[in-house]
């Protein structure tokens, strides 16, 4: 990159800089020692940031069996390369498309980094590379130079941007009159950011006409072109441009590609939400995609038929070992949490209420008497009786909220972000409706239980060092109502009467 260039850069005004979220964000995503919770920490700072996150987290992009209700929930289930890549994605591009000089230029050049992103990372799946959040954000800042010109070098660069017939022709320009491209440019802001080395590379080579063997970097490089599909005026050759790179440097075939294409065309809605900006597919593009699927569907017509007993197999093998990666997780008989995976959800909300000063309660829950029933009408009698009670206990606590099976007739109910006296609150209604719930029909009539309960609370009345400390808090209290007479629920407040 020519010098007079580089400085022009660094002493312009108009660039911005990453703000103070993204350097965290930046120095987390170099930092070997981090974790989830200290990258939940700075997101929820940003509560922009943390609604994007949760709304990713809910998106089909990331498709979920159950509702992401919370921050911590959305990064857990994303994992912390995903939530750092992703962050940083939604962070350091702010500022380079505000409204300005050259704004459609810009809006276009933002569209295409988008649709970058989407490519490279549905070219990385493809190739069966893990790395599709990286991929994405590779994707999405490979023309990150093209915004900082256009933003830092309007007078010279947007007559450039408008003259580019295409993002070669754009390149040819660059060169001719910067003595440098785009992605010089581009690599060296990721540089002066401290973005991850891997970034800076892959900008650096987004647009090297030479093949690289690289899987990773040959993704990135060949997303623009599969972007250009969706932005040039003539559809049919930018793809049939775009399909020469892809076999050439992925060795993708045309039917491959074409499901890529299709891919990028049903994520367009959900890309664009999460990017606050406006995307979708042309109505050639459109046109394009259906044709292949057509002719891929008449092609593989006759595999369909001879591998359907094949798939059948397939997928009753894939839901047996979703069951069984399930059921390690669940009680036998009740199937709520067990308890080996009831410390680790308790480990992990103690660690979460402990960092932000969240209250979080447990009730230690025991079922009395229980031992008559067994005695009086059999253990299945009494193994009903405990699903039944399981499930109904379930039934009146939130999503958010745990139950489990401690052992025997003993559960735990956790309530994160639930201070004592609405924990107590709430297990006595739940107490107050079981009373009154039959648990089983015997021929004399219906089966009804109570149950004694103990609530301790982290923060609020008293803190303690650890989860044992808390839960061993709970059970003292429980003892303390099953020795006033069972079929009541304290807490470990003085204030809390029994009741």
């Amino acid at each position: 990159m020519p010098p007079e260039l580089t400085a022009a850069l660094a002493l312009c005004r108009n660039l911005p800089s990453p703000p103070g979220i993204a350097l965290r964000i930046i120095e987390l995503a170099q930092d070997p020692e981090a974790d989830i919770t200290t990258a939940a920490d700075i997101i929820a700072i940003d509560m922009a940031l943390s609604a994007r996150m949760l709304r990713i987290a809910n998106s089909p992009l990331y498709a979920s069996r159950r509702r992401i209700e919370n921050l911590g929930q959305a990064l857990t289930m994303l994992g912390l390369n995903a939530t750092v890549s992703l962050a940083l994605g939604f962070t350091v591009t702010q500022g380079l498309t505000d409204p300005g000089e050259g704004q459609d230029l810009r809006e276009r050049a933002w569209r295409r980094s988008i649709l970058s992103a989407l490519a490279a990372s549905l070219l990385g799946q493809a190739r069966g590379l893990r790395k599709a959040e990286e991929l994405m954000l590779a994707g999405l800042l490979q023309d990150i130079g093209v915004l900082a010109l256009a933003q830092a070098e309007p007078e010279r660069y947007l007559p450039l941007l408008r003259q580019a017939a295409d993002n070669d022709a754009l390149v040819a320009l660059e060169r001719e009159h910067l003595a440098c491209s785009h992605a010089d440019v581009g690599a060296w802001i990721a540089e002066a950011w401290a973005l991850p080395r891997y970034l800076v590379e892959s900008i650096a080579r987004s647009e090297q006409p030479e093949a690289t063997e690289d899987t990773f970097q040959a993704c990135v490089a060949v997303s623009g072109a599969v972007a250009d599909i969706w932005l040039s005026r003539d559809a049919d050759a930018a793809r049939e441009h775009a399909l020469q790179l892809v076999n050439t440097r992925l060795q993708l075939d045309s039917a491959q590609f074409d499901q890529v294409l299709a891919r990028i065309s049903e994520a367009l809605p959900d890309i664009g939400a999460l990017f606050e900006t406006t995307l979708f597919s042309p109505a050639r593009v459109q046109q394009l995609i259906d044709h292949a699927q057509e002719l891929a569907t008449l092609r593989n017509l006759r595999e369909m038929q001879d591998a359907a007993q094949a798939r059948k197999r397939a997928d009753e093998f894939e839901a047996r070992a979703n069951r069984l990666a399930e059921q390690a997780h669940r009680d036998a008989l009740t199937g709520v949490l067990n308890r080996r995976q009831l410390e680790a959800v308790l480990e992990q909300e103690f660690l979460r209420a402990t960092r932000h000063g969240w209250p979080l309660s447990v009730a230690f829950i025991d079922l009395d008497d229980f031992k008559k029933i067994n005695d009086a009408h059999g253990h299945l009698m009494g193994d009903q009786v405990l699903r039944m009670f399981a499930s109904k206990l379930q039934e009146q606590l939130r999503n958010s909220d745990t139950v489990a099976r401690f052992g025997g007739e003993e559960f735990i109910a956790l309530l994160p972000n639930t201070t004592e006296p609405v924990a107590l609150e709430v297990v006595r209604r739940v107490l107050a409706n079981i009373v009154n719930t039959p648990m089983a029909e015997l021929e004399g009539g219906p089966l009804f239980v109570t149950f004694s309960a103990g609530v301790a609370t982290q923060g609020g009345y008293e803190r303690f060092a650890d989860v044992q400390d808390l839960l061993k808090a709970a059970d003292d209290v429980l003892y303390r109502s099953k020795n006033l007479g069972r079929n009541r629920v304290i807490a470990r407040s003085p204030s809390s009467a029994p009741a």
